[in-house]
């Protein structure tokens, strides 16, 4: 990399991925990080927001909800990654991150031989995403495999055409996006992906809680990730997947922090509900 004119740079939707980055670096850091990210940072800096970021807004409410928001990636960065681990645990040897971002699990995690991992989104990150790679010289620890399609588009077709055997188990991880896509396309996604899944086949999602749009989205900078939210979880996640043939399990970010350890004064205090946190298991 030789200029910084060369780099793709963030734009829309996939911009917040850089976002996601940057919260996944700073937890990096900790000594009691509940995961290490090693490229976290160099995709937080490539997209402009390392070391430096938007200052906290001075209205204590709107702080309290962005720190929220990035406790929740946190959670369900660790979340995920336990799931995988389980499902590779149990044989499966396919992974497929829809909406993969700026994701780097090829890169950090420990795959067992033979896995094949799948990164789905469109052009623009994944060049972006490569850029990077090649600048730090990253290396996967599995066969990582990367389809350039819009989640809008034909994209079961597209990762056939990669290598994907819908034969054979799979697990697949929707993190942070279902929250930006209309009702419709997220019924149509899980379709797809239900269409593509063996029997023993695994699922993590993020779900948006119910309210999280009015609680969140009401003062929104534009263009924040905050304010293209248009998704919130049923009232009735379990039934919802089970009709898409899927055994579930909700769990809330207060569940989640307590069993890893890691209480927050800033978690959201409307969690009466289903959690956002979902697992589920293809019978």
């Amino acid at each position: 990399m030789t200029g910084e004119q060369e780099w793709v740079q963030p734009s829309g939707v996939w911009a917040t991925a850089v976002g996601v980055a940057r919260v996944r670096a700073l937890e990096s850091e900790r000594e009691d990080a509940l995961f290490r990210d090693p490229l976290a940072q160099a995709f937080a800096a490539a997209g402009g927001l390392w070391p430096s970021s938007p200052p906290l807004p001075d209205d204590e409410a709107a702080r309290r909800r962005r720190l929220a928001v990035a406790f929740s990636i946190v959670v369900r960065t660790k979340f995920l990654d336990d799931l995988l681990e389980h499902a590779t645990a149990s044989g499966v040897r396919q992974v497929v991150l829809l909406g993969a971002g700026m994701d780097s699990r090829a890169f950090r995690m420990a795959w067992p031989e033979g896995t094949r991992l799948f990164e789905v989104d469109t052009p623009a990150p994944l060049e972006f995403k490569a850029s990077v790679l090649r600048q730090e010289r990253a290396v996967a620890h599995c066969e990582r495999i990367t389809v350039a399609v819009d989640l809008r588009e034909d994209w079961p077709s597209a990762l056939a055409a990669a290598g994907h055997d819908a034969a054979i188990p799979t697990a697949w991880i929707g993190e942070g996006l279902l929250i930006y896509l209309p009702e419709d396309a997220v019924e149509l996604l899980l379709a797809r992906i239900g269409e593509q899944s063996a029997s023993g086949s695994r699922m993590g999602l993020t779900l948006g809680s119910r309210g999280v749009i009015e609680r969140f989205a009401a003062g929104a900078v534009p263009g924040s990730a905050a304010s293209m939210w248009v998704s919130e979880m049923p009232d009735d996640p379990v039934g919802w997947l089970a009709g898409h043939g899927w055994e579930a399990s909700c769990h809330t970010l207060r569940e989640r922090v307590v069993a890893y350890g890691r209480p927050m004064s800033t978690l959201p205090q409307h969690e009466d509900g289903p959690g956002g946190l979902i697992s589920a298991v293809r019978r």
